[in-house]
């Protein structure tokens, strides 16, 4: 006869306990970080408003009762809604992911850590106007971005080394880990009280990847992390009224997360020269997308493209003149966006490199509207995927993987209709990379002018602009003057 199981409640686990130490007392000193924070904040909202140009999205926005008025509620960029903080995180959260443009994290898990800024700016802004109606001091922007770069780096560092999408969970578990913590200390939760809504996210049903992959690939992908993060809200809401945790979630035998959705093994973390896992590394290594909306796994291969289109140009040849085109990539591009057969919808598009590589090469461009129907009608597109085949590059591989280097490499090679051959097209580093941030600052800045032009008036652009661009005053702005500037 087996021994009972122990009812003695347990100690929290040192997962849930670190991330609480962390965003309770760790102090953010790296001025690269904060640097990139306040550009990430730029890049994101800006990827928002792009994204309202597109009915799919803005079906989902606003209250979930059409009228719901919220006493105090948090505004949504480029709207006039004002809802509560957990429909303001969703509605932020959509907007930011729906066009796969904003930043990405590229490690054993990926993901996209400026997704949390769904649930940042929401509890931000509903808990400034909160304070201000009591006759108390607001939040500042320089609390927001210490939040995106806390909840960059407990995305990130939870996923340097433990893949959950080869478990078959989605990597927005880790938005609503990330959320959770970040949002309950925004709201002034204790050490507890944040370890109590991080268990509760762990506990929580997690996300499965089948969404993000054929045979369906679908428009879930562009607003679940504005899911997760409305859910980090509310659990965060829940610990901030007393709702108790559960200590063991990930160890606890036979029901812990470990054993139920992990295959029984732990996480790991890489840890830095003072032993600590959490610091800025992820903020200051992040990856923006600056030039086109597509999955970060492509974005050197589309660069590659835009090359090979203009060599095609001055050979006097067009895409209709390639025999087939040879890619080198890494693993991580085989397994989420080498696709063969018939493409469904924008999401199904915009995960597969071969239409990511045969735009460009048609076309000499990628936008967001090149996913739509009426550009994918275009038979040129699928005659040029079905000449593309995807190769791994060990190489890759390892420098994908390297702290050192975190390359997302791809090559390509071009064999024309009359057996010649072009030279190869290498790229290591996209234009968002840390590596090229100089280059690429000026262009996420032109990016977020065009953006802010989608939504706003000329004035109302030119002030925005002018506050992102001034750090000091920006951090010293009130949350909810930030996000009043913002409406339409």
């Amino acid at each position: 006869m087996s021994a009972p199981v122990s009812n003695i409640r347990p100690d929290a686990d040192q997962v849930l306990v670190d991330i609480a130490d962390y965003v309770a007392d760790y102090a953010i000193d790296s001025a690269e970080a904060w640097n990139t924070a306040r550009l990430c904040l730029m890049d994101t909202l800006g990827c928002g408003l792009e994204a309202l140009s597109y009915p799919a999205c803005t079906k989902l926005l606003g209250p979930i009762v059409p009228g719901t008025v919220v006493p105090n509620g948090a505004r949504v960029p480029g709207t006039q809604f004002q809802l509560d903080p957990v429909q303001a995180a969703f509605n932020i959260g959509a907007m930011i992911r729906w066009l796969d443009f904003n930043d990405t994290w590229l490690a054993a898990e990926w993901g996209h850590p400026s997704d949390n800024l769904g649930g940042i700016l929401a509890t931000a802004d509903w808990v400034s106007r909160e304070r201000l109606a009591r006759g108390q001091t607001p939040l500042t922007m320089r609390d927001v971005l210490e939040g995106m770069i806390k909840a960059h780096e407990i995305q990130g560092c939870l996923a340097l080394e433990n893949s959950f999408n080869q478990v078959g969970l989605d990597h927005v578990v880790l938005v609503k880990v990330a959320s959770a913590a970040v949002c309950a200390r925004l709201m002034g939760a204790s050490k507890e009280e944040v370890v109590n809504a991080v268990s509760q996210a762990f506990v929580d049903g997690q996300s499965l990847r089948t969404y993000r992959h054929a045979p369906n690939t679908g428009s879930r992908k562009s607003w679940a992390a504005g899911d997760a993060t409305s859910r980090a809200v509310r659990l965060a809401l829940f610990s901030l009224k007393g709702e108790m945790g559960i200590p063991s979630v990930l160890t606890a035998k036979t029901w812990g997360f470990y054993e139920v959705l992990f295959k029984g093994k732990p996480f790991t973390f890489q840890r830095r020269s003072d032993n600590q896992i959490y610091g800025s590394y992820v903020m200051e290594k992040v990856l923006f997308k600056i030039s086109f909306p597509a999955e970060f796994h492509a974005q050197t291969a589309v660069e590659c493209a835009m090359t090979l289109h203009g060599k095609l140009a001055e050979l006097g040849k067009s895409a209709a003149d390639i025999q087939r085109i040879t890619i080198r990539t890494h693993a991580a591009c085989l397994r989420i966006i080498d696709k063969k057969g018939p493409l469904a919808n924008p999401a199904d598009r915009d995960h597969c490199i071969q239409y990511m590589v045969a735009v460009p090469l048609i076309f000499g461009r990628l936008t967001a509207a090149d996913y739509e129907d009426d550009v994918a009608a275009d038979p040129r597109i699928d005659v040029l995927r079905g000449k593309i085949e995807c190769a791994e590059d060990p190489a890759f591989t390892r420098d994908y993987h390297d702290p050192d280097k975190r390359s997302i490499a791809n090559a390509l090679t071009v064999t024309l209709n009359d057996g010649s051959v072009l030279d190869e097209v290498v790229c290591e580093y996209p234009i968002g990379h840390q590596r090229r941030r100089a280059e690429g600052i000026p262009l996420l800045e032109a990016k977020f002018k065009t953006n802010l032009a989608r939504r706003f008036p000329a004035k109302q652009q030119a002030a925005i602009f002018a506050l992102c661009n001034d750090a000091e005053k920006l951090m010293a702005t009130p949350v909810n003057v930030f996000t009043d500037m913002w409406v339409i």
